[in-house]
């Protein structure tokens, strides 16, 4: 399973904006818009209409209502059901949306997305939750990092002091072998005095 990507930009509307331009703002701003860039100017759309349907379903008391097929998402979007395959993966790693199913009228079963809550609203602070998640995780990381960094520091002084003192114990211990081969030697036995 490959790694969720929270890639969140820096977008502002402008004065008075219209609900297409915030829609499109807060896809941005939340990492949700597509790759590349042209590549479609409608995603903002699939927002608007997961939100109304979510109003809808509400509304009326029936929670199939929420739900939106790949292939009414990506109608919405302007591009072809596979390319909002791979979109929604985004929206899903962010927790935005959630994937369900359900039995339809026609008795098989219709797997769709809704909003992950029952407005815009709850859906984002449950995004929001979880990039909040990711970033105090990264920020225990980053602390044990320095803890990290600190011990192989002063385990690296100890070990260079260590090193540093180790020579010239090695020395003394050569030189009393030395002198005990010396009065060990068969040469002054030979002698006498």
């Amino acid at each position: 399973m490959a790694t969720p990507q929270f890639i969140l930009r820096h977008a502002e509307p402008t004065m008075n904006p219209s609900s297409d331009e915030l829609a499109n703002v807060i896809i941005h701003r939340l990492g949700l818009m597509p790759r590349k860039k042209g590549s479609t100017e409608k995603m903002h759309r699939v927002l608007i209409e997961l939100y109304e349907k979510a109003k809808v379903a509400s509304r009326d008391k029936t929670p199939t209502a929420a739900i939106m097929t790949v292939e009414e998402m990506a109608l919405h979007a302007g591009i072809s059901r596979q390319t909002m395959y791979d979109y929604i993966k985004r929206w899903i790693d962010t927790e935005f949306i959630t994937k369900t199913s359900y039995i339809g009228s026609d008795q098989k079963v219709v797997v769709g997305y809704k909003l992950n809550g029952p407005t815009l609203e709850s859906a984002f602070e449950k995004t929001r939750t979880r990039v909040h998640n990711n970033l105090d995780l990264t920020a225990k990381y980053v602390q044990e990092l320095q803890r990290i960094v600190k011990n192989e520091k002063i385990s690296k002084r100890f070990e260079d002091n260590r090193k540093e003192n180790l020579p010239s114990e090695q020395q003394e211990t050569l030189v009393v072998e030395e002198k005990q081969e010396d009065l060990d030697s068969p040469e002054q036995d030979l002698k006498g005095p």
